[in-house]
């Protein structure tokens, strides 16, 4: 039998195409897919197609599309081998992220895509990206699909998404993943590096507010709730301390991603450190994320967070902002407040940080 895909189209530059009376980009109807792209009925699969209600540029996704996202294929999970989700770029590291918490003990494919140009253009990347998401998603061995994780495809690379960052908004290599090799690569030959893809582990967590933790069944677990409580505070030289008590003290926050520098560095003022002191005392979660794109946060390492380290507080490693919004939405929403929160974050649970 042939894998069965659903395509899931949320809006962006991918389902663009030009009105030929206008020259006005306009969304297409997704029903007509094959007509644009004849070359997917060489695919060795069934393709069947379905959109959100009203599209949506990726700027405007928040949680509540999110969830409308993790509940089509929550809905769907049964019906098919494998998920390719069509997303504008702008924020698909974030929605791959989220995605990546929002299921637990995934065992098929969830390939996030887009395009730096529409599908319509004569220059457009989006044929590409789709045909090779699909075929990805495509990829089975011994009755069971190769890749169990959720994925973003762009030029010629398939990426863990909750390691992934956008960092080009002009190349058609719009996205890397610094800290964690391409998990595929589309050449001559689509190589799978197998070694790489997430096999599970201490991922398989019960987050039900209970008073402990306990291992959950092997089968898919979905989550979808995410607490929107938290922000993140960019230092930067100069930074106020007007700024930074402000962001602290505000009314029900209950995280903080902290952006230092380096490997985990801050500013040494005490009115600093006692602004995230105060925060502490509060249980607001503060996790320490490096700015640099590359690199891990190594609190102790100089001088300059040794503080940061004395407050007890989270090390991100070297996760990205991104993934360490969606973790920390996810715990907060599903870790019971006995947890250990610091254990937890610390915890590689989706593949997203080396630990």
């Amino acid at each position: 039998m042939k894998p069965r895909i659903l395509l899931i189209y949320t809006g962006g530059t991918i389902g663009m195409i030009k009105d030929p009376e206008t020259g006005a980009l306009k969304s297409f109807d997704f029903t007509e897919l094959l007509f644009h792209i004849p070359e997917l009925k060489q695919l060795d699969c069934q393709i069947e197609t379905t959109s959100f209600d009203e599209p949506i540029d990726s700027s405007d996704m928040d949680l509540g599309y999110w969830k409308i996202l993790g509940d089509i294929i929550n809905a769907k999970y049964d019906d098919y081998h494998g998920f390719v989700v069509l997303h504008g770029s702008d924020t698909m590291s974030h929605t791959g992220s989220a995605l990546s918490f929002m299921f637990e003990n995934l065992t098929k494919p969830v390939i996030l895509t887009g395009s730096q140009l529409p599908i319509g253009d004569l220059r457009t990347d989006a044929k590409e990206n789709l045909i090779t998401s699909i075929q990805l998603a495509s990829e089975w061995d011994n009755d069971e699909p190769i890749i169990k994780e959720v994925c973003v495809y762009f030029e010629y690379q398939l990426y863990r998404a909750n390691r992934t960052a956008k960092m080009n908004a002009e190349h058609f290599e719009a996205f890397s993943s610094p800290n964690y090799p391409p998990l595929a690569i589309s050449g001559v030959h689509l190589n799978i590096d197998r070694q790489l893809l997430w096999k599970g582990g201490f991922d398989r967590v019960s987050m039900a507010k209970k008073d402990s933790l306990e291992l959950s069944p092997l089968k898919m677990i979905y989550r979808p709730e995410m607490d929107s409580k938290v922000v993140v505070l960019k230092l930067f030289p100069g930074i106020t301390k007007e700024v930074v008590k402000a962001i602290c003290e505000i009314e029900s926050l209950r995280g903080i991603i902290l952006e230092t520098y380096g490997s985990g560095n801050a500013p040494t003022s005490s009115w600093f450190i006692d602004a995230l002191k105060q925060a502490l005392t509060k249980d607001v979660r503060i996790v320490n994320v490096t700015q640099c794109r590359g690199g891990a946060v190594d609190m102790g390492k100089y001088e300059t967070s040794v503080a940061l380290k004395k407050l007890g507080m989270v090390s991100g490693y070297d996760i990205t902002t991104e993934a360490a919004l969606a973790k920390m939405m996810y715990l907060l929403a599903y870790m019971p407040e006995t947890g250990d929160f610091k254990k937890y974050f610390e915890t590689s649970l989706r593949g997203e940080i080396s630990v």
